[in-house]
């Protein structure tokens, strides 16, 4: 197994040395900018909750467990709740769906780690049941870099960046490309949106990565759209990776 994962890196760094030495995508212009908070007092309270929740994963392929604590907890806080704060070993335990505490481990469920985007789709919706939190619907939605499919898939993205930046009212879970916002390798990843500027057009990502020291970033929408509908290198697509997108909670 550790073979496998020396030759997949290996592979990767192709692309990523490229990548550096023409100073294209993550390191060029349209790279994250990283920032020093990712909301304001003024911002809305689910915006707020969001980024006081904010954890990072606690190993490489645990992105997806940082992710929905910080989602999970942002929902169960507010003025009036005593709620105790979930771990991520505590979400684990409970939620089984996809074999997700396995997928967690050293060796994966059948030699798989990670979370694909729809087996994501499904812990977030299992998630929000067990820890009975309310919400309207869960919607998994795969990007495509397709004109015929893309003009949609981002004119409704846009509408719910924009809705939850100024109502609160659904959550964003990315699925992407991590490569494509950081000089990193290009591999599948998963991190909560904490906010949106509608006049930039700057989407606010904030990156469970541990190995990130910069925090939460900024990225223009057309670089964080690219990122999700980016197809995944075919190293990963024989482990389910295809490509990515996000899930969205309806809240009200």
């Amino acid at each position: 197994m550790n073979l496998m994962r020396t030759f997949i890196h290996a592979y990767l760094y192709l692309p990523y040395f490229y990548q550096k030495f023409t100073g294209a995508a993550p390191f060029g212009d349209k790279g994250a900018r990283h920032i020093p908070s990712p909301f304001s007092p003024n911002d809305n309270a689910l915006k707020q909750a969001l980024a006081r929740h904010f954890v990072r994963q606690y190993h490489e392929a645990s992105c997806s467990v940082a992710s929905l604590v910080t989602v999970v907890n942002a929902l169960r806080s507010g003025e009036k709740s005593r709620l105790k704060p979930i771990t991520q070993m505590d979400i684990l335990e409970r939620v089984k769906v996809g074999h997700w505490k396995e997928r967690m481990s050293e060796k994966g469920h059948n030699g798989r780690r990670g979370v694909p985007l729809a087996l994501l789709g499904q812990i977030v919706k299992e998630s929000l049941e067990i820890y009975e939190l309310p919400y309207l619907r869960v919607e998994t939605v795969g990007a495509s870099l397709s004109p015929g499919e893309a003009q949609e898939i981002r004119a409704t993205l846009l509408r719910r960046l924009t809705d939850f930046e100024t109502k609160g009212n659904g959550i964003l879970i990315a699925h992407f490309n991590q490569g494509v916002y950081l000089p990193t390798l290009g591999i599948p990843h998963i991190s909560p949106v904490g906010g949106f500027d509608a006049r930039t057009g700057q989407v606010t990502l904030l990156d469970v990565d541990a190995s990130r020291i910069g925090g939460p970033y900024r990225i223009g929408f057309d670089t964080f759209y690219k990122g999700l509908a980016c197809s995944y290198n075919p190293v990963f697509r024989h482990l389910g990776y295809k490509n990515g997108g996000y899930v969205f909670i309806k809240l009200r």
